[in-house]
């Protein structure tokens, strides 16, 4: 069991929460994630962490509520406890000898950028930060970012705040303008992350992909997150959660990801014939 400690909500579906977790805290690093249950009847979900401080022995979660369990998740308060956290799975970002990097997020992907920009930052890079959002209604960590990029760019696609603009269009723009990266790290919609490396694939510079995927176990024994890679199968959970965007086959992956959407709605609109609420599970 791990207990809530700290909760705020971000935006009408995103979530700030802080567990304790002493074990997973204390090998956690920026890009790993972790699995988690809600209680006793609950699925195993994956999500990268946004933070984790091995001093107080907590790890932080930043995530929307989308699907059932993070609908459960959100609906816990401080001082309430999940039943379990796993980890820390999967393999961190490399940070070091990076000059300068870009980091472009998408959505919700920006809560999983963020330790990304910040494990760069404290190796010492240069750090451009692009954020894109719908509108500005759904903007969330925007004064984090800002204290760990040295160059943070917002946009929106209705021009609501910040630049109007795509990602990809702004990375294109920063490019032409002389800025030189080591690497552009993408994190977001698995359509906007295809585009970015599209995007970057004339001007050579590699290009790394944070990926979800439907995942079960996350120690590759069940298969359910394999992608093709490069003509080869490749499972996120255990070669990943990072890899060379230019490799990745992207139609599959977004194919795979969509197969359980009419299940996943059914379950977020499930109401338990036991409770009459949406707390448990059957």
């Amino acid at each position: 069991m791990h207990k809530i400690i700290y909760k705020k909500q971000l935006s009408d579906d995103m979530f700030w929460m802080e567990f304790e977790a002493p074990y997973v805290a204390a090998k956690a690093k920026p890009g790993q994630f972790i699995i988690f249950r809600v209680d006793e009847y609950g699925e195993r979900v994956p999500i990268t962490m946004a933070d984790s401080n091995k001093e107080k022995g907590t790890i932080t979660l930043i995530f929307q509520a989308v699907g059932r369990s993070t609908m459960l998740l959100s609906q816990l308060e401080v001082g309430e406890y999940v039943q379990d956290i796993a980890g820390p799975l999967g393999k961190p970002t490399d940070v070091e000898a990076r000059k300068r990097v870009c980091i472009v997020g998408g959505g919700t992907g920006n809560a999983l950028a963020y330790p990304i920009a910040a494990g760069f930052k404290a190796a010492g890079a240069t750090v451009d930060m692009i954020s894109g959002f719908r509108t500005s209604d759904l903007i969330v960590l925007k004064d984090e970012f800002e204290s760990v990029a040295n160059n943070y760019y917002l946009c929106t696609d209705d021009g609501s705040a910040g630049e109007k603009a795509f990602t990809t269009d702004k990375l294109k723009a920063l490019i032409e303008a002389g800025n030189e990266y080591d690497e552009v790290i993408t994190v977001g919609p698995p359509v906007m992350m295809k585009f970015v490396a599209k995007t970057t694939e004339p001007y050579g510079i590699p290009t790394i992909a944070s990926l979800s995927a439907l995942m079960i176990d996350g120690t590759g024994m069940c298969g359910g997150c394999r992608i093709s890679y490069e003509g080869e199968t490749k499972y996120v959970c255990v070669d990943g959660p990072e890899f060379d965007a230019s490799k990745v086959d992207w139609d599959v992956l977004i194919a795979r990801n969509a197969y359980y959407a009419e299940e996943e709605k059914e379950a977020r609109e499930h109401i338990c014939r036991l409770t009459g609420g949406t707390r448990h599970y059957e």
